[in-house]
């Protein structure tokens, strides 16, 4: 079938931490040409929107609107509103994270806030760690941006948000209400923002722990494309196999 709009990862479909995919440039600029509707559905919760633009075009010379990036970060605040649980939350992320969710209105709180949100901070301490299992033991929602366990950049596979969030969950023997690919919440919110249905749109990713799994569990077509962490070997023995396997995206045809 054609394809109306596509929700596409970006580390390890589009580009591979530092290091250029041309064929992901080149899928994209395919998607404009078309005027075909699209949008980056990211777990990275490190940068802004705007930030993610900039460097799409100043690292990758790729070009898109700021509209077309959809993060874990927004998930995580359209999430935080809709549930209404109160306006308190501590926070332990980075910059994209945490400005975001300040400027959508709500105040920090180390010691009694309504929620913990616990996304990837690579300057992380035991302290930050502290505060968030002590308020969750008070009664805060646990809120994990996104369970990557890894994420695949030029070194390999280094430590994810979900690595961080298992050690408070550890600590504070409590589950996280997890935003992020694979869950439905973000996926919700993308097709949204994109304005398609789910039987019109495909998800494209590297990954098929979340990319992969966020369109099988929430009824939506999946393109694996081999380039970032599911590697080839793996493809015969996933659970469920996505609805289509590439080793690049130069190999994808719109008129399917």
């Amino acid at each position: 079938m054609k394809y109306n709009g596509y929700l596409i990862d970006l580390d390890g479909t589009i580009y591979l931490g530092k290091k250029p995919i041309p064929a992901g440039k080149r899928f994209v600029e395919r998607l404009q040409k078309k005027a075909i509707p699209f949008m980056f559905v990211t777990n990275n919760t490190t940068k802004s929107p705007t930030t993610v633009q900039q460097r799409l075009a100043n690292e990758f010379d790729i070009h898109v609107e700021k509209e077309t990036i959809y993060t874990a970060s927004l998930a995580t605040i359209d999430f935080m509103k809709d549930d209404a649980n109160g306006n308190k939350v501590y926070v332990v992320g980075e910059a994209g994270l945490i400005d975001l969710i300040l400027e959508a209105g709500f105040i920090w709180e180390e010691k009694n806030p309504d929620y913990v949100v616990v996304g990837l901070d690579s300057q992380v301490t035991y302290e930050q760690l502290t505060v968030a299992t002590l308020a969750i033991q008070k009664g805060a929602k646990f809120i994990g941006t996104n369970p990557d366990k890894n994420l695949p950049n030029e070194r390999g596979l280094v430590p994810g948000a979900g690595a961080l969030i298992s050690l408070v969950e550890t600590a504070t023997q409590t589950k996280p209400i997890f935003i992020g690919k694979p869950e439905a919440i973000i996926m919700q919110k993308a097709l949204e923002h994109l304005g398609g249905t789910k039987e019109e749109v495909l998800m494209v990713g590297d990954n098929y722990e979340t990319d992969i799994c966020s369109g099988i569990n929430n009824g939506i077509d999946t393109l694996l494309v081999l380039t970032g962490f599911t590697p080839k070997v793996a493809v015969p023995t996933l659970p469920k196999a996505p609805t289509f396997v590439i080793d690049s995206l130069d190999d994808w045809k719109f008129d399917k």
